[in-house]
């Protein structure tokens, strides 16, 4: 049930509202949600008025608050009583350069010191609020993380907004001609940053476990032998407690000032560095595998520079090993790699083109190449 609060409510007239609020409850007994959207004011009188309904009713929340209304529930400390959420700034993205398009968003520029993640699913605002922890916990840490101010509302669906002051992505310096190598190293000092954080036991999600769960699936679309050794080798991967970006790529790095700074920290978790690899050797090549032009579309540049980007990658990163070993950790990396896009793909078929030659693509390399790898970890 939805009661609509308006006006004032103070002490000249709480008791009245009060009693028209508790006729319209009558017997109910289900969630209330009192919308103050039209509440200008709430004194002492009219809080306690909300505090009988609360015990009354253990699911009483408000919802849209004016940022005045707001604080007097939060100085007051009903905000830690009860669910009382802010009315949220309405925005138009209409026109609006899109910078980079993900599972879970789309990220618009809407004016040069404002860029806002718009989420796809209408109900994101817990989504969204646990990317704000995310950002500020990975922000804590050292990681350069832009942190979202205010969260606003985008026709049926909620954003995230960042300040970032004339930012360009990665992607967007190197389509306008930014050096490709120099932009590899400063991705692979943040990526070294994010991967020596270690985390506590249980901080972060578990990567790990997602990923065994990739391979459980993909396991009878392949043949028995392959299947069981290939869900041995990720059940051998070590849980370590490294922090990992998730997607990690050139559209979720931008750089402001020539200080650079990521985005999309929805996806942050805690595991071994084998599968932040894995999903950046995706982007910039496993996407590809049949539609050679997929990753181009999808991070702005060309082919080739997605290529160059992914070696460049490796080089820094791995920088003073031998090249048997790194020869070795790409195997690794496009193993994980093809089992996870194997299980993507099978489950999403039937929407996408070239989905049958994706999956035949993925299932001739893990049946030709699992059975020459001891390890998925290095």
């Amino acid at each position: 049930m939805t009661i609509n609060l308006t006006g004032r409510i103070d002490s000249s007239n709480a008791a009245e509202t009060e009693a028209k609020i508790n006729e319209q409850i009558g017997d109910y007994s289900g969630e209330l949600i009192l919308d103050a959207s039209g509440l200008e004011y709430i004194s002492s009188a009219g809080l306690r008025v909300i505090l009988r309904l609360k015990k009354a009713n253990a699911e009483t929340k408000v919802v849209n608050c004016n940022s005045e209304v707001y604080e007097i529930f939060d100085m007051t400390g009903f905000t830690e009583m009860m669910d009382i959420s802010k009315a949220y700034r309405k925005l138009s993205v209409e026109g609006c350069e899109v910078i980079g398009e993900g599972a879970n968003g789309i990220v618009y520029r809407t004016d040069p010191d404002t860029i806002v993640k718009v989420y796809k699913n209408p109900d994101s605002l817990d989504e969204i609020h646990n990317e704000r922890e995310l950002a500020r916990k990975a922000f804590v840490m050292g990681i350069p993380t832009a942190i979202p101010y205010d969260v606003v509302q985008v026709g049926d669906l909620y954003g995230s907004v960042f300040e970032l002051l004339n930012a360009k992505s990665f992607s967007k310096l190197i389509a306008e001609g930014g050096d490709i190598d120099e932009l590899a190293k400063e991705s692979v000092d943040i990526l070294k940053t994010i991967h020596s954080t270690m985390l506590k036991d249980g901080e972060l999600p578990s990567k790990s476990e997602e990923a065994i769960g990739w391979a459980e699936y993909v396991k009878p679309h392949l043949p028995e032998e392959i299947g069981e050794k290939l869900l041995s080798l990720f059940k051998d991967i070590p849980e370590t407690n490294n922090m990992l970006h998730g997607d990690y790529h050139i559209k979720n790095i931008m750089q402001q000032n020539g200080e650079n700074l990521l985005i999309d920290m929805d996806t942050l978790s805690m595991g071994h560095p084998v599968f932040e690899f894995a999903a950046i050797f995706a982007a910039y090549v496993g996407f590809s595998c049949v539609d050679k032009e997929n990753s181009a579309n999808f991070l702005g540049i060309k082919r080739e520079q997605c290529e160059d980007f992914w070696k460049y990658t490796v080089k820094y990163y791995f920088e003073g090993e031998e090249q048997e070993k790194v020869d070795s950790i790409i195997r690794m990396v496009e193993t994980i790699c093809y089992a996870r896009l194997l299980r993507w793909i099978s489950r999403h078929n039937d929407a996408l083109r070239f989905g049958d030659q994706v999956v035949a693509f993925c299932k001739d390399y893990l049946i030709e190449n699992v059975p020459k790898i001891d390890k998925l970890y290095f």
